[in-house]
């Protein structure tokens, strides 16, 4: 038992630390960056801010609407059920920090590509989502405490009924919508936003689904969250 939850926390961590480095990656490449943190990004851009720093904010803002959702959705679940989802959703701040440092670290130790050729950044651009990709599958996999980004879309998606994938793509719009409109109102053009946040939109779940059908099973039955098992 110790064994299996040891590879949990190290499947999440190392989950994480691939996330980190896909969503800088994208920041790198010249192209736009993920929809999910294209505020945090265009502000800090705009405001001359580090992006670490704005990025945390941002997450700050997801944790307190994930709050405020299992709020209003305790009173009709039961209040026996919302301490647990309270206390995991309390529990992104201090991973939000952590998190948030890994992407100044990566920032700082990755170069940037925006000068370089069109083929270079495009190769660059691929990484970063294969990266967001597989960090984002294999944190959430582990049924530990979500990245903020993940988990608005979960509440959100628990909240109206659907999908987990068709509420990500309504999050990520949204989020393009508020860096074009920061962008558009603070600097008079349009900072972040571009193909490879089209193709991040895109790609992300696509990648995601190939890693989980080649390794979900595996996976869980090694780490002791395989249902089937327990059956």
């Amino acid at each position: 038992m110790k064994k299996e939850y040891g590879l949990r926390v190290l499947f999440y961590l190392i989950g994480l630390l691939v996330l980190a480095a896909g969503l800088t990656l994208n920041t790198k490449a010249g192209l736009g960056v993920s929809p999910i943190i294209s505020v945090a990004y265009s502000v800090s851009v705009i405001a001359g801010q580090n992006f670490g720093d704005m990025t945390f904010i941002l997450y700050g803002v997801f944790v307190v609407a994930e709050m405020a959702i299992h709020l209003i959705r305790g009173r009709k679940a039961g209040w026996g059920k919302l301490w647990p989802a309270l206390l995991k959703d309390a529990l992104q701040f201090p991973l939000s920090l952590v998190f948030t440092r890994f992407l100044n670290v990566f920032s700082g130790a990755i170069p940037d590509f925006a000068g370089a050729g069109m083929a270079a950044r495009l190769l660059v651009l691929a990484c970063a989502i294969a990266c967001t990709g597989v960090g984002a599958a294999l944190s959430l996999n582990m049924q530990l405490i979500p990245n903020p980004g993940d988990g608005i879309v979960q509440s959100i998606a628990g909240c109206i009924g659907r999908s987990v994938g068709f509420t990500k793509n309504c999050v990520d719009l949204c989020s393009i919508c508020v860096t074009c409109i920061l962008g558009l109102t603070l600097a008079r053009e349009i900072v972040g936003i571009g193909l490879g946040t089209v193709l991040a939109m895109v790609g992300v779940g696509r990648v995601i689904a190939l890693f989980n059908h080649f390794t979900y099973r595996r996976i869980l039955e090694a780490t002791g969250l395989a249902p089937w098992k327990k059956a």
